[in-house]
């Protein structure tokens, strides 16, 4: 029978059982909740290594908002930074299995393109999390920080910050192909004022945005320029590592970064890093999966970037720069 046929088989019989049925029970059966009833589907949930407590929290905001609409959810997450081909595997899986909707954290902009064009021609909303495909155009829409103007923000409050010292910058970077990590060092850089090659810039070091990586960089770099007194990085565990280094080589440098985990907050608070700006992963997953709810059961298709926000936190504020301060911080963050 055709579902057509079938619904409206199904309605008829309810309208004829409400002629018998106590009133209570009637309500309850009625095409509404019939209708209320067919909108529950399977939502995909692909997310990023989770050993990153940004995307663990990510996963868990989009897996508790899918349930909380009864949905029924399928997650995958990559292994390692930029393990594209787990999240491809997954998206084949998820389309394999009649998910009628995906919330992807993408590991490449464009690797994931031709899988996520396969699951959008089969049907399925495709929407990104946290960065967005290239072109953005390639999912449906995206939900993420504003990582330039985050970027911009920090750069800001350190200039302000620094006063009229002389600026001997470190920038401790994550791979600059990525375009979170790329639009952050531009913001650093256009909120501070500066272009790069400028001379202020003493040296640049790639991180893997953990504490190790952040120590061993931050090492090399004082050994090679004893005179940096600012740092930008990428995120809260680098800062945390390059502060080892600074505070084992008895220098005064001025440390930012940018993320808002609730470790990154207390190292605001401990003064171990000078500012930080938060970003709301808990937002984004609700965000991205009610987009999909209401693409799917009301035909509502998201489209375009959406903003999920960002706030500077710093207990030491400037002129020019709002900032929230660490206990304001701590009340907001997120992870451990």
């Amino acid at each position: 029978m055709p579902r057509s046929e079938n619904t409206k088989s199904r309605r008829t019989a309810l309208g004829a059982g409400c002629a018998i049925a106590l009133t209570g029970v009637c309500a309850a059966l009625t095409p509404g909740a019939v209708q209320a009833q067919e909108k529950k589907f399977l939502i995909g949930i692909v997310e990023l290594q989770l050993a990153n407590p940004f995307f663990g929290r990510l996963e868990k905001s989009a897996v508790d908002t899918a349930r909380k609409h009864g949905l029924d959810v399928m997650t995958a997450e990559a292994s390692t930074a930029g393990d594209s081909a787990t999240q491809i595997a997954a998206i084949e899986n998820m389309i394999n299995r009649g998910v009628k909707g995906i919330t992807l954290d993408p590991a490449n902009s464009t690797a994931l393109v031709p899988i996520v064009k396969k699951a959008r021609d089969a049907g399925i909303v495709v929407v990104t999390t946290n960065t967005s495909l290239a072109p953005m155009t390639a999912a449906d829409a995206t939900y993420e920080t504003d990582n330039l103007q985050a970027g911009v923000l920090i750069g800001e409050w350190a200039k302000a910050a620094m006063g009229s010292k002389p600026a001997h910058i470190a920038m401790l970077d994550y791979d600059l192909s990525n375009k979170t990590a790329r639009a952050r060092h531009d913001g650093f850089l256009k909120g501070f004022g500066v272009a790069e090659g400028d001379p202020q810039i003493s040296g640049t070091a790639l991180t893997l945005g953990n504490v190790e990586t952040g120590q061993t960089a931050m090492e090399n770099l004082l050994s090679a320029h004893a005179d940096i007194n600012v740092i930008y990085t990428i995120n809260e565990p680098a800062a945390q590592g390059a502060f080892f280094a600074i505070k084992k080589a008895r220098r005064d440098v001025l440390v930012t970064s940018i993320d808002g985990s609730c470790s990154g907050v207390r190292s605001i608070a401990d003064g171990t890093i000078g500012a930080t700006v938060m970003q709301f992963p808990i937002r984004m997953g609700e965000m991205a999966v009610d987009a999909v709810i209401k693409a799917v059961g009301d035909d509502v298709k998201p489209s375009g970037f959406h903003n999920t926000g960002t706030v500077l936190i710093a207990d030491h504020p400037v002129a020019g720069a709002e900032s929230k301060d660490s206990r304001w911080g701590l009340e907001n963050c997120w992870g451990e």
